[in-house]
């Protein structure tokens, strides 16, 4: 302790000399004396040390108001932000009902013109199982389907019922390459067979002579006993005629975006 005292003597002894001064000042203020001449030098010494540290008190207050500043504006951020996701969530809820409900007024306008006793169904899942191209629908058999049924949108075609389940079934696409329809070019009214192509179709046993042209429509013939006739399942994407043979090549490009379907039509058979 004594070692200590020695080592910091001077600092110490100016220090306690500066209080003392500052003690008799206040005193001699409540007193109403004048101040002597010790205690204005004093004052004149101490001046610059109380103006560091007004500004140093000044500068933590400034510091501390800022520090809860930046705390209030990142929480007022945090509250913009979630405020923000929950719009962004309810403006895509309106568009999807939106888009929902364009969907099933075009399903209930084309309901009405083909004039035929129809059952809505939801597409649930792509048969990923399957080598063929399928998709299942959320209506089976207790529905009033059975195998062979026509299933539509307000598109065109989409293929036909080829396993029924209780409360679903298989849909087999008019692009797999085992779907045939009978078909014909609605201008022209050349008969042929729509194939699946995968991605597209062919319309098979077109003669070679009859007029075809890009861009005719292709409807069902309304043979076969499946799908009603005119229905319109693609367009005239190419046609190829070669020099010799019965047939030309016609590539049909589906009406219907496969990649997009989610409500569909499930014409049902009419009874006796």
């Amino acid at each position: 302790m004594l070692e200590l005292l020695r080592r910091f003597r001077r600092p110490i002894l100016v220090f306690a000399l500066i209080l003392a001064a500052l003690l008799l000042y206040s005193a001699n203020l409540r007193r109403g004396g004048g101040s002597t001449f010790f205690e204005r030098s004093v004052l004149g010494l101490t001046s610059p040390l109380h103006k560091l540290i007004d500004v140093a008190c000044k500068g933590a207050a400034d510091t501390w108001n800022h520090y809860l500043w930046l705390i209030e504006t990142e929480e007022e951020n945090e509250r913009l932000l979630k405020q923000n996701r929950w719009l962004q969530n309810e403006l895509a809820e309106v568009d999807e009902t939106r888009l929902e409900n364009e969907r099933l007024r075009k399903l209930l306008d084309f309901k009405e013109e083909v004039q035929l006793p129809t059952l809505p169904a939801q597409v649930i899942s792509e048969d990923a199982s399957s080598w063929f191209r399928t998709v299942i629908i959320d209506k089976g058999s207790e529905d009033g389907l059975e195998e062979g049924m026509p299933v539509v949108v307000a598109e065109g075609v989409v293929g036909r019922t080829v396993r029924v389940a209780p409360h679903q079934s298989t849909v087999l696409l008019v692009t797999d390459a085992s779907s045939a329809v009978a078909s014909l070019v609605q201008s022209s009214r050349t008969r042929g067979v729509c194939r699946g192509q995968g991605a597209e179709l062919t319309l098979d046993f077109a003669l070679r002579l009859a007029e075809i042209k890009v861009g005719d429509r292709i409807v069902t013939s309304g043979t076969g006993g499946v799908f009603p006739k005119g229905l319109v399942i693609g367009s005239v994407r190419q046609v190829v005629k070669k020099e010799y043979g019965l047939f030309q090549s016609v590539s049909v490009e589906p009406s219907v975006d496969f990649s997009r379907l989610e409500e569909v039509l499930v014409l049902l058979r009419e009874g006796p």
